[in-house]
């Protein structure tokens, strides 16, 4: 195994992990997994645009360390994270055998890790999921920290479970070979990750795509991971801060129909009206507040939507979101960048207001 990789520990009390960096890990996945775990049957779940990419790499590192692994292909696309595609693949993992003592391995972007690791939360009543991330949205973000799910037709995210993966195998090396638009909206999350915990991170947008970036990837794995440590339940209040343009953001996903906009595309368009908020509301300067639609912007993102998108619509997509408590609005400020706190105080005219903000 190489040693030239880096290791950010999710140290939680009950089931800690680790994350590990580098390129070329695919190849060593195998080797990696059988450390976390003793080789068994497993299934990989992939997406039919990653599949024929990255897939038998995969297949074959895992018999090389004694797993017996079969492949599940879904379709890509935001579609696929949904009630129905989870009870295909469910009955697709008992018709392959894979019980309580089998593995999943989720080796995708954010669909597919949300959606494998939903259905390894449930399937027999829970067995092990190994995160194998290749968008930037998934390793820096989605593929840590344990939330799992599918979308209802009424909100994103709204249908889930906690269920945290027992290793992260983020290599790096496969970013490069994604379309340059995917990579480009997964930089969302790290334009969150400055926001609200290292506001130097800014300085580092956009990344150039063929380098390595293993330590810009660490970077944010590590903000990641401390705040699921402290908070991994968002029971404490903790946790919620990485919802930072993620509320009014849901909500242009569900609203424009899921696809129209990708999630990063659309967290940039709830990070500018967490932006206008913030200003108005919270003290962010004018300054700061335009650093981060510069690094939006730099990054290629949107930092609009179309009169179609409407307000009601998206306000009522917002009433359902699981990010309001009894009603109330919960949003994601920062007086500072680097910093951030939730706010219970916004008024539905201050909500409108950000969002007839982005009209272009």
């Amino acid at each position: 195994m190489s040693s030239q990789h880096t290791t950010v520990r999710v140290a939680l009390t009950d089931k800690p992990y680790d994350v590990v960096i580098a390129q070329g890990l695919l190849s060593q996945a195998g080797e990696l997994s059988a450390v976390a775990l003793n080789p068994c049957r497993c299934a990989v779940v992939t997406d039919d645009v990653v599949g024929p990419l990255h897939a038998s790499t995969l297949l074959e590192s895992l018999m090389m360390a004694g797993f017996t692994p079969h492949l599940v292909t879904i379709p890509s696309g935001e579609a696929s994270k949904s009630m129905t595609v989870a009870s295909q693949l469910c009955d697709q993992l008992i018709g392959l055998g894979l019980d309580r003592k089998s593995v999943l391995f989720a080796l995708g972007g954010g669909v597919v890790g949300d959606l494998a690791g939903f259905v390894a939360s449930i399937h027999f009543r829970g067995i092990p999921v190994i995160q194998v991330p290749t968008t930037v949205v998934a390793q820096v973000d989605s593929a840590i920290g344990g939330k799992t799910g599918v979308n209802s037709p009424l909100g994103k995210n709204l249908i889930g479970s906690f269920h945290q993966p027992k290793l992260v195998i983020a290599d790096t090396h496969l970013l490069s070979t994604l379309p340059a638009n995917i990579f480009r909206e997964g930089l969302a999350e790290a334009i969150k990750h400055a926001v609200i915990a290292d506001a130097d991170l800014l300085s580092l947008l956009p990344p150039d795509q063929g380098s390595d970036l293993s330590e810009f990837i660490a970077r944010n794995v590590a903000i990641k991971a401390r705040v699921v440590t402290v908070d991994e339940f968002e029971t404490k209040g903790m946790r919620a801060l990485l919802n930072f343009g993620h509320t009014i953001g849901h909500a242009v996903e569900s609203v424009a129909g899921y696809g129209a906009y990708s999630h990063g595309e659309a967290v940039a368009i709830g990070m500018i009206a967490a932006l206008d908020l913030s200003v108005r509301l919270a003290g962010l300067s004018q300054d700061q507040a335009q650093r981060v639609e510069s690094a939006i912007t730099a990054c290629g993102l949107p930092t609009s939507i179309p009169a179609s998108v409407g307000t009601e619509e998206l306000l009522a997509a917002l009433g359902r979101d699981k990010k309001f408590d009894q009603g109330a609005i919960r949003f994601v400020l920062t007086s500072s960048l680097g910093s951030a706190y939730v706010c219970n105080q916004l008024t539905l005219g201050d909500v409108t207001a950000a969002i007839d903000g982005l009209r272009v």
